[in-house]
C-alpha cells in the first residue's frame, strides 16, 4: 500500500493479508499484543477505506484466545 500526502508518496506499507478485498489480517507470534499492533491495523483500515480487521496471534495455547477483531466505525 503506497501512502500519499497531497499527491506525494510519503511511504509504503505492506499488509500481511487482504481477504476478499474487505478484511485486513495482521499475523503475529508474540507473547502479548502491544498497543502498536491495533494502531497499525487501524492505520491500514483508514488508508484502504475498509472497516474490518483482525490481529491473529499464534503465540497462544488456544487460537481463539489470540484473535482480536478491529472495526473502524464510520462517523
Amino acid at each position: 500500500m503506497i501512502l500519499q500526502f497531497k499527491g506525494n508518496t510519503v511511504g509504503d506499507s505492506r499488509l500481511d493479508f487482504l481477504v476478499g478485498g474487505e478484511l485486513v489480517v495482521e499475523l503475529k507470534a508474540v507473547q502479548t499484543i502491544h498497543p502498536i499492533f491495533p494502531a497499525k491495523v487501524i492505520h491500514y483500515l483508514k488508508m484502504s477505506g475498509l472497516q474490518l480487521g483482525l490481529i491473529i496471534n499464534f503465540h497462544v495455547v488456544l487460537l481463539r484466545d489470540g484473535i482480536k477483531r478491529i472495526v473502524l466505525s464510520q462517523n
